[in-house]
């Protein structure tokens, strides 16, 4: 009998058993990366991305110290109305284990759990990495060393714009992490498509994507995968506009002292806040198109699979 603290939902069990495309989800997206209730309709909405593109969605979370693979609705109202449920990445999930204690996870915890699963892709909005200032701060997101250890490819649109994008590419290269371009040859810069950096290979199809996956683990070439799929065009937000909105938040956040783990959420809701919510309505844009493209990814990933 397995001791590991995870449980998957049936639904989710039933489809890695069958050889389905499963997509799992991170749950700080909703904690701490949108208002309620937008932030629980925008999870389920995510959810039904991922259905109508042909895979089962597991939205990941920590119940009661335990990693839970697929969350029920109304255990994501819960995550949406807790905004007290803390942010849990890898250094957190041993007291929320031992303690029995609830966590929102990241973009590196649910990798976690879903390479505990055997999930293979993962969609959120953009992943964590070097902030702006680093070479004082020392703050680098843990997703990156996540990215570099643990076998699951996260579709994103690219890094948050708040981040130091060139350094974060950097770190992904230091580490072997690949850097896949979706049908782009620029490495896209969460709100906006384009970051002024390029990717380390572009790939039109999900077959494409599928094929590099399989044969980077069948080689075992261990870590993730990070596939950058851009914001729609007609959801992109000008980057003179955004860049200016950035600064302005990072001068309140140095103001106000807000360090470590609260200063993206910080940032994201001071964007929210001041653009006149176009960043939030981006954000979500931005999220559906990632779950669908890892959807078809995750079905095309099962094919293959499935012939081998």
């Amino acid at each position: 009998m397995s001791t590991r603290p995870i449980s998957l939902a049936p639904e989710v069990a039933q489809a890695l058993k069958n050889g389905d495309p499963v997509v799992a989800l991170e749950s700080t997206i909703i904690s701490h990366g949108m208002p309620y209730p937008e932030n629980v309709e925008s999870a389920l909405r995510s959810e039904q991305t991922i259905r109508t593109h042909g895979a089962v969605p597991a939205t990941v979370g920590i119940l009661g110290g335990r990693l839970r693979i697929g969350l029920t609705a109304g255990e994501i109202d819960h995550f949406g109305q807790n905004s007290g449920i803390p942010k849990a990445s890898r250094r957190d999930l041993p007291h929320l284990l031992a303690a029995g204690g609830d966590g929102a996870t990241t973009v590196a915890t649910t990798m976690i759990g879903a390479a505990m699963a055997g999930i293979r892709l993962f969609a959120t909005g953009g992943i964590g990495g070097v902030h702006r200032g680093a070479q004082q701060s020392f703050d680098i997101s843990a997703d990156l060393l996540e990215l570099a250890a643990t076998d699951v490819a996260v579709v994103c649109a690219g890094a948050k714009s708040i981040l130091d994008i060139p350094l974060t590419l950097e770190v992904l290269e230091t580490h072997g992490v690949p850097v896949l371009g979706y049908r782009t040859d620029a490495f896209p810069a969460f709100y906006t498509r384009e970051s002024g950096c390029g990717v380390d290979v572009r790939l039109d199809a999900p077959e494409q994507v599928a094929r590099l996956l399989h044969s980077k683990w069948a080689a075992g070439l261990a870590g993730g995968v990070v596939i950058a799929n851009p914001i729609p065009e007609a959801f992109a937000l000008d980057s003179a506009y955004i860049e200016d909105m950035i600064e302005q938040a990072l001068f309140a956040c140095a103001q106000q002292g807000i360090t470590g783990k609260r200063v993206t959420p910080f940032l994201l809701a001071h964007l929210h806040e001041h653009t006149g919510n176009k960043s939030l309505a981006a954000n979500k844009q931005l999220v559906y198109h990632n779950c669908a493209v890892a959807a078809d990814i995750a079905a095309a990933y099962a094919a293959l699979c499935a012939k081998l």
